[in-house]
């Protein structure tokens, strides 16, 4: 969430900025918005303030015998009173408002975000690997899965519909080995704490991440008015909302392998075969909360992160800085990592990493209190994907595929594959 008095100080900046995310401009209605309860609540304290100095001069007019002045600034005082409860309520919805008018809002980009309305924008900021030579056409991940036999479409549609995978045997231990590398990595080498959060969670939650109330169609719902996440960046940045931070325990860094769960609302039609948009898949997720002078050099600390798991597994890849009209709703900058597929012949988003700034915070009132000052700041969060599990599967068969059907293992995951080193079909 954008801050209100930024916005009466900046209005052309804000304008400026919605413009670039190909957003209308909001600063007058804001402001108007903005106006109109800080001039009710000028008048709700001036009652309260009447309301206290009448009572006082009650008390003196009654230690005088002055009953008629008594009874006048009673009468005045129920006045009040009864202005005071419907005044109230009106704070309150002014406040409502004004929250839901800011709550729609993206964040601001940086400076050095590019401009641009969609993905035929984005700039690429480095590139690393060499794309494979493969001696025969190389095949897409799910035509290698089903001709192995452990990767089944057909059943899981009979299990749960559309965009869900049953992965089988030497798959399935693959899925678990990747995410378990991951992990390791980001755990033992990077300083990342490993975090087991709910995967079910509140409304309150979503919203302080931005979920909610622009992308509800996105989520999954259940019954009882919680929510699926659809990544563990939810539940862990909102580990700390509601708290105030010691900044000598700042950066906190966490991260987690869960399930994630996204309905793909708008995206019928797209990558309807395979595993590329799932409505169910595994994801391990890098969050760190910090504070407002080390954000960006965080930023660029976590997309090194999640560019050292592709290294590893000496995966092909290119980083590319997003324009202001394909970051996500809360970024202030995002990088996409985008790996080698050449099953598509193309490069296709594996991980996305953001800085947020304060955008989260605010929602969260999460802050901090810098050493040696009584006043507190909103703290900086970031996170991104370290990475997605099923499509560094997707890239791992798809890179590794050989000529007879079978996958080599990748020398990173030989351990985690119990020594195994090729994915065969079972005899």
């Amino acid at each position: 969430m954008l801050d209100i008095k930024w916005i009466r100080e900046n209005p052309q900046a804000l304008d400026a900025a919605l413009a670039k995310r190909g957003n209308e401009p909001a600063s007058s209605r804001l402001i108007e918005l903005d106006e109109k309860r800080r001039h009710h609540i000028a008048k709700l304290q001036e009652a309260q303030e009447r309301r206290n100095a009448a009572s006082k001069e009650i008390g003196k007019a009654m230690g005088a015998k002055d009953q008629a002045t008594a009874d006048r600034l009673k009468a005045e005082v129920a006045e009040i009173k009864l202005f005071l409860t419907s005044a109230e309520e009106e704070e309150r919805q002014l406040d409502r408002a004004l929250n839901d008018a800011l709550s729609v809002l993206p964040n601001i980009p940086l400076a050095d975000v590019p401009v641009g309305k969609d993905e035929a924008s984005n700039v690429e900021t480095r590139r690393v690997g060499h794309l494979k030579n493969f001696s025969f056409e190389p095949k897409e991940h799910f035509e290698i899965g089903e001709k192995l036999g452990y990767m089944d479409f057909e059943r899981a549609a009979k299990l749960s519909g559309s965009r869900f995978t049953v992965l089988k045997s030497q798959l399935a231990r693959l899925e678990r080995a990747l995410g378990q590398f991951m992990l390791d990595l980001h755990t033992t080498e990077h300083g990342y704490t490993e975090v087991s959060p709910p995967l079910l969670v509140n409304d309150e939650v979503l919203y302080g991440t931005g979920q909610l109330p622009k992308f509800a169609e996105d989520l999954f719902r259940t019954t009882d008015g919680r929510y699926l996440i659809p990544t563990a960046e939810v539940p862990l940045t909102n580990l700390v909302r509601e708290e105030i931070l010691d900044i000598r325990d700042l950066p906190i860094r966490m991260t987690a392998l869960t399930a994630c769960f996204r309905s793909e609302a708008g995206s019928a039609g797209r990558d309807t075969r395979g595993m590329l948009r799932q409505h169910q898949f595994m994801k391990v997720e890098l969050v760190s909360i910090t504070d407002a002078e080390h954000s960006i050099e965080e930023h660029e600390r976590m997309t090194s992160c999640a560019e050292e798991v592709l290294k590893r597994l000496d995966l092909s890849f290119r980083t590319m800085t997003l324009c202001t009209g394909d970051m996500g709703f809360g970024a202030q900058k995002t990088y996409d990592l985008e790996v080698w597929l050449p099953g598509q012949k193309e490069y296709r988003e594996i991980s996305s990493c953001s800085v947020c700034g304060d955008f989260q915070a605010r929602r969260m009132n999460a802050r901090y209190r810098p050493e040696g000052e009584k006043s507190t700041r909103f703290v900086h969060t970031l996170n991104g994907s370290g990475t997605a599990v099923g499509r560094a599967l997707i890239a791992v068969v798809e890179n590794y595929q050989n000529e007879d059907g079978s996958v080599t293992i990748p020398e990173a995951l030989v351990p985690y594959m119990g020594g195994l080193k090729r994915i065969e079909k079972a005899a």
